[in-house]
């Protein structure tokens, strides 16, 4: 578990530097993370379709199908039905007061299960959970803008904002020590995590760019699907 939890604290920074541009109102770092968005997206659907997705249905045979759907059903159940206003990027309008915490506790299974799909994959291999980690760091980034943009947004100082995106990297280290802990984790974790990744990949950060105009979102999208191919290769010769 303690590669597996290593990583997951680099990841888990990524919610804090996230929540740090927007407290400090870093613009060129905020840019940087909104045209990363697209590419993270790319690279995270890459990763749960191709490596986690036929993991997962190895290792929890015929429940595989139906984790990997409570997956994404509890993700949608968190995010867009208990909580009344969310979505991944930053938040620059007035909202309800109930926002940020409702937002808090959506986001908090999500990256939950963050640990849990960077633990079980390195039960798998190192190199699996390399590519679940990059993934997950990418998406990191734009998560912690969210959350710690709505905290503001709601009238929350920027420290309660910045220790709202502590909170949700602290539950991506819950995740990684209870799957080793958890039986049912070890055994199935991977293919929940594949639901809850497939939806955030492809329900959350999609959305956020598909209606912009012009090719650069288009191709850093492509190019993270690429990118991941690459890095497969480069780690399967590492090997």
């Amino acid at each position: 578990m303690s590669s597996a939890l290593v990583y997951a604290a680099v990841a888990a920074l990524g919610n804090v530097i996230g929540a740090l541009a927007v407290t400090r109102r870093a613009v060129r770092e905020l840019a940087v993370i909104e045209h990363a968005l697209a590419f993270g997206a790319g690279f995270m659907l890459a990763v749960a379709l191709v490596e986690v997705l036929p993991e997962a249905f190895a290792r929890s045979g015929s429940a595989a199908p139906a984790l990997v759907l409570a997956g994404y059903l509890a993700v949608h159940l968190s995010q867009h039905t208990l909580t009344p206003h969310f979505h991944f990027g930053e938040e620059t309008h007035a909202v309800n007061p109930a926002a940020g915490p409702s937002a808090l506790v959506g986001l908090l299974l999500h990256t939950f299960f963050d640990g849990v799909a960077i633990a079980s994959a390195f039960l798998v291999r190192p190199s699996l959970g390399m590519m679940v980690f990059i993934a997950i760091f990418l998406h990191k980034l734009p998560e912690g803008v969210t959350i710690s943009s709505l905290y503001l947004a709601v009238g929350r100082s920027a420290r309660q904002a910045l220790g709202a995106g502590a909170l949700l990297g602290l539950a991506t280290l819950i995740g990684v020590v209870l799957t080793d802990q958890l039986g049912f984790l070890v055994r199935h974790g991977l293919a929940i995590s594949a639901g809850v990744t497939i939806y955030v990949a492809a329900s959350n950060l999609v959305p956020e760019f598909q209606g912009k105009r012009g090719w650069a979102s288009p191709l850093a999208f492509l190019g993270g699907a690429a990118a991941f191919f690459v890095t497969k290769m480069i780690l399967e010769r590492a090997a």
